[in-house]
């Protein structure tokens, strides 16, 4: 009997996956369908009989879906996100979480840059108004925007989670001549942050020196609303503050209220804690935003790559040939042990191959 994948389809205008990624499919001996899923129950039901599940940010991938899932081996995420499964669930069950990392550094990194950007240069609000006739007929509704025009060179730039992206960009910031670059990372040591021309500092230091924000960490239990009414009220009235990461890190009704009420100056997002976000969030009438719908990671290559690789997770973990990425690589363990016990889903399936050591 051919293994079987799932594919699951969740995205509002998205009639199935990419070509690439069909085309590894079927040049395996791997049983693919594509269901839509909204619901954890969806989920279950879609993914029954299935060997490895790929899913996206909705719905979540729980426990409750995993122990329901008696064949699966593999939940796959493109991307580095893995928030929406629950890891510690999935490692217990002898099921390996799959990502791809570094596929989309690039293009998160650009799409900080470009928010910066857009608020420094006012480009969106500019480019409104002078196609509405501004330019010749009203000069005067120009002044606003162009009051609001910044400039990065001089200033002190605060980066939360130097990681791939994080360091990303930094290089990129460095070329607009910031005085100095700062970091929040409690997980990388200051030698590393020496290669970048960047000081790692407390999260105090960080959100009361910065003139600029950005966000490129992993949402966690730990910073889970970390930037909320206490951080954002530290932060200087004339900060920016910009989340390309994940939307939990931030509390959207304290960053609305700090926006709002000129506790900063001004803010762009890309991520929100529930998305799509819901048409009543505050947020869609704060002025002093931009708002992206979770496409940071987006571009023709990770269209084409990204899914690719994606795909290519699903096949290798069932053939034994390299993961681009594994999440929760004490998985391996609990896979042995399993294969200790007796017959059990993971029999006649090499063991994943990664680039972690697991002695």
């Amino acid at each position: 009997m051919p293994h079987k994948v799932v594919i699951t389809v969740n995205s509002p205008g998205r009639s199935g996956p990419p070509k690439t990624m069909l085309e590894v499919f079927e040049s395996s001996e791997i049983e693919y369908s594509v269901i839509p899923c909204s619901n954890e129950n969806e989920l279950i039901a879609a993914a029954k009989d299935a060997d490895v599940l790929l899913v996206g940010t909705v719905p979540h991938t729980t426990r409750e879906v995993m122990e329901n899932l008696p064949k699966l081996k593999m939940i796959g995420r493109s991307g580095v996100g893995v928030d929406s499964i629950d890891l510690d669930a999935a490692t217990e069950l002898g099921i390996c979480v799959t990502n791809t990392p570094g596929i989309n550094t690039s293009e998160v990194a650009d799409h900080a840059m470009a928010m910066l950007l857009s608020i420094t240069r006012q480009i969106p609000e500019l480019s409104k108004h002078t196609k509405e006739g501004a330019w010749s007929d009203n000069p005067q509704k120009l002044m606003n925007p162009r009051n609001r025009l910044r400039r990065i060179a001089g200033t002190t730039v605060g980066i939360y989670g130097f990681g791939n992206i994080g360091k990303a960009f930094s290089n990129r910031i460095k070329g607009f001549g910031p005085e100095r670059i700062i970091a929040h990372d409690p997980y990388i040591p200051q030698s590393v942050a020496d290669l970048y021309g960047v000081k790692l500092v407390s999260f105090e230091e960080l959100i009361t020196e910065s003139d600029i924000i950005t966000v490129h960490a992993p949402a966690t239990s730990e910073n889970n609303h970390q930037f909320n009414l206490d951080a954002f009220s530290k932060m200087k009235e004339t900060a920016i503050f910009i989340n390309c990461a994940r939307g939990p890190i931030v509390n959207e009704s304290d960053l609305a209220h700090a926006l709002n009420n000129n506790l900063i100056y001004h803010a762009g997002i890309d991520v929100t804690e529930i998305e799509p976000l819901d048409a009543e969030s505050p947020l869609l009438k704060t002025e002093n935003l931009f708002l992206t719908p979770h496409y940071a990671g987006g571009s023709n290559f990770t269209a084409s790559e990204g899914s690719k690789r994606w795909a290519e997770n699903a096949v290798n973990v069932l053939s034994g040939q390299k993961l681009w990425g594994l999440a929760n690589p004490d998985v391996k363990r609990v896979i042995t042990i399993m294969r200790t016990k007796g017959s059990n889903k993971w029999d006649d399936i090499p063991d994943p191959v990664t680039d972690f050591d697991f002695s």
